[in-house]
């Protein structure tokens, strides 16, 4: 009988950072057939003969491999190779087993693969958690949009308004949050943005195309630039290397197509989608004067070049347009949207090219060169501006009459060379470094001729402006990472970076540093510090002059934890954390007004205002997650989540924070029912957020909306609750797999509040609800 390695093995998707190399680390502990610990012995990866010998407790760890299917051989101590059925190892998530040996006269050439378990990373010492394709493809309410589900996460929360998908993370402003999609940094990964947001209403990369997602929430560690609260990692996965391969998609996000194949005999690979929206082709008004038109493209390819190097190229793309506001057949008295007409056109991309090189026996580095692009054209009317016009003018009578009161024709551009290596050294053990260095290309068309006619101020038309300007910036920055073990139990991470902001004139040094205590094969504790820095978005410095004059704001963030491995599949961790704001971008004209309070909006012009580096605040809470990882029949999580969030503004006083969701609650889960058949849910709940109160005598008189300053969100919303279903069907078409999904969000059609405005027509405050129940209808069909 072959001597072949029959185990138990239990394969883990560690919840860890996706490295900044883009690798793979194997690590696992071999046991005897007694379960004692198996010392001594070699284990390699046998394709790139990469190996380690297990320690004293048994374990090991293969790191520096790329992303493939890997057999493990133990050379036992007679030099008899065992080998394991191929083990995949997946770019920028660890891998773990734990291999049990059989008693050498009762080998077996089977092998048994058990679900995840989830084991705490190395270094992301907390707030890391790893998402697979599944859920966001599968979960009611995630509409197949990556930013959708993190929503549903630890301590994060919805924006304003369900028609978008921003991210507020540990009451933080959506605008703090970093996207990276296989090692390119995208400022927005949305359809209809702008330039000073960070959401929009759908995500521009296909659910489809998505390997892992790693979401990081606070106390991140060094290799992370310019963002102080949340970093979304997405990988990309690879077309299939044997042969061609197509879908059919239809959903949220519109109906697309996806290839893929191979590349020169399997030495490589490539994918692509293409997507559009469909509504526009059987209406042209779904409700609020217009129908989105949105078309998205992505693309990766990926070839070895050889044994040690891989390279690889991604593009993701999508252009988008939209007409909101006054039509025939509204209801002009019913809600501020139909007062106005707005015209939206917008174009973004992002390439990236990246080499990979594995270096030596334990060393690999990775060169990314970069390139993103954005263009957004946009007008808005106002046709109460210069009065309410008579009843007798049709809606494009109105439009034609009503001035121009915001305007934008701008783009920006950034191009970014990086590297990233990762290297054992000895005495050290794993080192990170690395560079980059960016350069940004921003033209500004942006005008606002009427000025500003803002809540917070009972003189209206301020802060009118109207820039023209072109110009570049640059921003450099270096890191260095060590993270190593202190005895058998400790395990310590600690690093920093430092950044140049040449547009602001600064520079800024930040340290980060974690540690991890092993209580036991199951339990541990944790414990991260990191000090983040973040310029402003180029938008608000380029459209007054003394906003030339700010600073990077500063966030400090200190994070506790415990984390336990239940079962082979559950996992649960309890977190307390803390967030000090400093330097935070104020209004240097209304002293409650700041920054920190806005960024979930599409009405630009409101978030354009005379800034000042004054702001400070605080943000505390703690947070529960038990989660059952897909096995067999069910997948599910549920969080639950305390937070107190205080913003301050120019005056000083910290105030609640706009964002400030005080319990939060999430449950998300899917059954198998069959093979036929599956269904998930989603359940969710928020405490009401905070607001400000209209002085409605005032607002009467000048028949627009002006808040009572005395009562800066002093009130609290009612709360927010939805549940959300979805039943998929699998079936064949022509022998080829046929999934069919339908479902709805809020089935219960609650009326939650989004908050409250000014109907300037009908000089009355009014309620703007959120989405009522929300149908999600769909298919996947693989040929």
């Amino acid at each position: 009988m072959n001597r072949f390695l029959s185990l138990f093995l239990i394969l883990v998707a560690l919840v860890t950072a996706q490295d900044t190399t883009g690798i793979a680390t194997i690590t696992g502990r071999v046991l005897q057939a007694d379960l004692s610990a198996a010392s001594g012995l070699k284990v390699c990866a046998q394709e790139v003969n990469r190996c380690d010998t297990t320690k004293e407790d048994g374990t090991f760890r293969i790191v520096d491999v790329r992303s493939g299917l890997y057999t493990l051989v133990v050379t036992m101590a007679n030099q008899v190779q065992l080998k394991a059925t191929q083990v995949e190892a997946r770019a920028g998530v660890e891998s773990s087993l734990v291999v049990t040996l059989p008693k050498i006269d009762g080998v077996e050439q089977s092998i048994t693969v058990s679900d995840a378990v989830f084991l705490p990373p190395e270094e992301v010492k907390n707030s890391g958690y790893l998402v697979g394709q599944r859920e966001i493809f599968k979960s009611a309410g995630a509409l197949q949009d990556v930013s959708r589900y993190i929503q549903t996460l630890p301590g994060i929360a919805i924006g304003s308004d369900d028609f978008r998908n921003d991210i507020i993370v540990r009451g933080g402003s959506p605008l703090e949050n970093l996207f990276i999609v296989d090692n390119i940094e995208i400022p927005n990964i949305n359809a209809f943005a702008n330039f000073a947001s960070a959401g929009g209403t759908v995500s521009l990369l296909d659910a489809a195309l998505i390997q892992d997602v790693t979401f990081l929430t606070g106390g991140y560690p060094a290799p992370f630039i310019n963002r102080t609260s949340g970093v979304l990692q997405i990988a990309q996965r690879e077309g299939d290397r044997e042969k061609f391969r197509g879908r059919a998609t239809l959903g949220f996000a519109g109906a697309g197509t996806i290839l893929e194949g191979p590349i020169n005999k399997g030495k490589g690979s490539w994918i692509v989608s293409a997507r559009r929206s469909f509504l526009d082709l059987f209406t042209d008004n779904i409700g609020f004067g217009g129908v989105p038109v949105a078309y998205t493209y992505n693309a990766k390819a990926v070839y070895d070049l050889s044994p040690r190097d891989r390279v690889w190229v991604a593009n993701l793309s999508g252009n988008d347009r939209i007409r909101l506001g006054a039509a025939e057949g509204n209801d002009s008295s019913n809600g501020e949207l139909n007062n106005l007409d707005i015209r939206y056109n917008g174009w973004r991309a992002a390439t990236g090219f990246n080499w990979q090189r594995l270096f030596g026996e334990r060393g690999v580095g990775l060169l990314g060169v970069t390139n993103s692009e954005a263009r957004i054209r946009s007008t808005v009317k106002d046709l109460v501006r210069l009065g309410i016009p008579p009843a007798s003018q049709s809606a494009a009578q109105q439009i034609a009459g009503a001035p121009t009161v915001f305007s934008e024709n701008s783009s920006e551009g950034e191009s970014t060379i990086k590297y990233d290596l990762t290297a054992y050294v000895a005495g050290l053990d794993k080192v990170q470094l690395g560079g980059s260095y960016k350069i940004f290309r921003l033209s500004y068309q942006t005008a606002s001729p009427l000025g500003e006619d803002t809540p917070f101020s009972v003189v209206p038309g301020v802060n009118r402006f109207d820039v023209r300007t072109s110009f570049n910036a640059y921003q450099s920055g270096a890191y260095f990472q060590n993270t190593r073990n202190v005895g058998k139990r400790l395990n310590v991470t600690w690093g920093g970076r430092f950044d140049n902001y040449q547009y602001l004139g600064s520079t800024r040094f930040s340290p980060r540093a974690g540690v991890s205590y092993r209580l036991n094969d199951r339990m541990s504790l944790r414990g991260s510090y990191g000090t983040y820095y973040q310029q402003p978005f180029f938008q608000f410095l380029a459209v007054f002059p003394q906003n030339r004059g700010l600073v990077p704001w500063r966030a400090d963030h200190f994070v506790g934890g415990f984390n336990a491995t239940l079962s082979p599949t559950v996992r649960m961790t309890v977190e307390v954390y803390q967030k000090d704001y400093k330097d935070y971008p104020v209004s240097s004209q209304f002293p409650t007004l700041s920054l920190a309070n806005v960024g979930d909006t599409f009405d630009v012009s409101s978030i354009l205002f005379p800034l000042t580096s004054a702001g400070r605040g605080r943000v505390r809470g703690f947070e529960v997650f038990v989660e059952k990882r897909f096995s067999e029949k069910w997948f599910g999580q549920a969080n639950f989540a305390r937070q107190q969030a205080r913003q301050g503004g120019l005056d000083g006083i910290r105030r609640p924070a706009s964002f400030e969701y005080p319990y939060i609650f999430n449950a998300v889960g899917g059954y198998r029912l069959n093979p036929k058949w599956e269904f998930s849910v989603r359940a969710a709940y928020l405490m009401g957020r905070p607001f400000t109160p209209f002085n409605v005598a005032e607002s009467t008189r000048q028949r627009r909306p002006i808040f009572d300053l005395n009562q800066v969100n002093a009130q609290r919303l009612p709360d927010y609750f939805r549940l959300d279903v979805r039943v998929d069907r699998n079936l064949k078409v022509w022998g080829k797999p046929l999934l069919l999904f339908f479902g709805a969000q809020n089935v219960t059609n609650r009326r939650n509040v989004a908050g409250f405005g000014w109907n300037r027509r009908t000089n009355n405050q009014l309620v703007n609800e959120q989405l009522g129940i929300f149908p999600n209808i769909g298919l996947d069909w693989r040929f």
